[in-house]
């Protein structure tokens, strides 16, 4: 399988990058704390999906460079442009699908680990995984969606 040689490293550390980052921290800290406590907004719970994101950046980055034997961020989907990605490969549209859903599944894994052990004292752990997992496909859906209108035009 080829690597997919995306631009998401650029596109994150620049202003847009960060803003978008932010908006999408935003939407999962208003949904989790719409779906654990039936509020718009939670402290507790904000402080809780801020580190379970930063956590799984971080480990992003770090599984980026130990997979492309450091080049930073070249497997950072969703992060692309239809000129670093040929879709007319079947081989490249696969690796694309699997690295994706690879993706999402750690995500949802180290976030689901993070909000478990930061908010188990305060909320049922099967309500905090449940409330994760739909958290963060809600976040990639609509992340996936303005990524790929923008970076497709």
């Amino acid at each position: 399988m080829p690597l997919l040689n995306v631009s998401f490293g650029i596109f994150a550390f620049g202003p847009f990058g960060w803003l978008f980052m932010a908006v999408v921290i935003v939407l999962e800290i208003f949904l989790m704390a719409r779906m654990l406590l039936k509020a718009n907004w939670n402290r507790k719970v904000g402080d809780a999906v801020l580190l379970a994101n930063v956590v799984s950046g971080a480990v992003g980055i770090a599984l980026s460079l130990a997979v492309t034997g450091g080049w930073w961020l070249v497997l950072g989907i969703p992060w692309v442009s239809s000129h670093e990605v040929d879709f007319s490969n079947p081989a490249n549209v696969w690796g694309f699908v699997l690295y994706y859903l690879v993706a999402l599944l750690l995500s949802i894994l180290i976030e689901g680990v993070v909000n478990y052990f930061t908010l188990r004292k305060r909320h049922q752990p099967k309500r905090i995984i449940c409330a994760t997992i739909l958290v963060n496909l809600a976040s990639y859906l609509l992340g996936s969606i303005v990524l790929y209108a923008f970076s497709f035009s």
